[in-house]
């Protein structure tokens, strides 16, 4: 997805511009703090299919990985590359050689955020780690060449409305469901 490769590259992003930890972690906070809202949240409106997992988890998740590997470079393309293959491979496996034990400890609630799996869980939202880690990889991996392209760009408008966008990002995210639930449910409410 075009969000993962995102903000693989604007934690990319952060750490070649120096970005302390302490920074990091006030932002991943918020990020974590976001995806509990969203797990509690979904859980009071679908109490069956929650969201245990979904983008935000992931992208906490992964953001600390990404953080770790920002600086493997060209590595992050081979890793990204592997990250993805490693889901498909894990699900061939798991159907040709692992017991039905295995199987289900894998398709549980306490792995399959790994994406691991054989059988997609039942969830509003499911952002396991492997594949979309490759993602985020590859956004780590070509953000020191969008940074390179995007210096001669700086002073346009488009690139400040992009970075205007980028500084709130979390706070778009977060509304977009409300205010689409809302805007549902009122023309459900008006067709009535």
């Amino acid at each position: 997805s075009l969000f993962l490769l995102c903000a693989g590259a604007g934690q990319a992003v952060a750490v070649l511009q120096g970005q302390t930890w302490t920074r990091f972690w006030r932002r991943w906070a918020q990020v974590a703090g976001c995806a509990l809202l969203v797990s509690v949240g979904s859980w009071l409106m679908f109490p069956k299919s929650f969201i245990y997992f979904g983008v935000l988890h992931g992208i906490a998740v992964m953001l600390i990985v990404v953080r770790l590997t920002a600086h493997w470079g060209r590595w992050l393309w081979l890793l990204g590359g592997l990250a993805i293959a490693s889901k498909f491979i894990a699900s061939y496996a798991l159907n040709i050689w692992a017991s039905a034990d295995f199987v289900h400890q894998m398709n549980g609630m306490g792995w399959n955020w790994l994406g691991w799996i054989t059988r997609k869980p039942i969830t509003e939202d499911y952002v396991p780690v492997f594949p979309w880690l490759g993602v985020m990889w590859w956004g780590a991996a070509a953000a020191p060449l969008l940074a390179r392209w995007l210096r001669g760009q700086a002073g346009g408008r488009g690139v400040k409305a992009l970075a205007g966008l980028g500084r709130w990002s979390l706070g778009y995210y977060m509304v977009h469901q409300p205010v689409l639930i809302a805007l549902v449910g009122a023309m459900s409410w008006l067709r009535a």
